[in-house]
């Protein structure tokens, strides 16, 4: 602004304010869930599930990453995800390159199942609902969750194929 000339006044009035606020409180709610230990209580039980089979918890990884990814915005999800893996990983040693290529493509790809499982879907919604183009969740709904199973399924077999076989 100061570079720009521009008022304030008119440069805030642009801001996406309801967006900024929605990631706000995620990165709140994932703070909080890691400071009262709940994502070390998550490792152990997913340490307890997978024992050391890599492919299995790759897989499981991958899976809840996609489905949590779908209802809660990708970005504040793998910033919870990522401390519960370096817990799981220093506490079994087991080889984890699998594992964050497994957190990646599930966050990533199952973010696209819901109107608020991606960043940009938030923001393009709130832009197209400014324009007077609002876009129904349920309607993002019917298109999104089928491609996000298909692509989770694709990306099921990579990781098999490339790693775990």
């Amino acid at each position: 602004m100061l570079i720009s000339g521009e008022e304030p006044e008119e440069t805030l009035l642009t801001v996406e304010w309801p967006t900024i606020f929605f990631f706000g409180g995620l990165f709140i709610l994932v703070g909080s869930l890691q400071v009262n230990g709940v994502l070390s209580f998550i490792a152990q039980h997913l340490i307890a599930i997978t024992g050391t089979n890599v492919a299995l918890m790759g897989t499981l990884v991958l899976w809840i990453s996609a489905v949590s990814s779908a209802f809660v915005d990708n970005i504040p999800f793998v910033a919870t995800m990522i401390p519960l893996l370096q817990e799981a990983g220093s506490l079994t040693q087991i080889p984890m390159e699998s594992i964050w290529w497994s957190l990646a493509l599930g966050a990533c790809l199952g973010g696209n199942g819901t109107l608020i499982g991606a960043s940009a879907n938030v923001v393009v919604a709130g832009i197209a609902e400014r324009k007077g183009a609002p876009i129904k969740f349920m309607d993002f709904l019917k298109i999104g969750i089928p491609l996000m199973l298909l692509s989770i399924l694709l990306s099921n077999l990579y990781l098999y194929l490339a790693y775990w076989r």
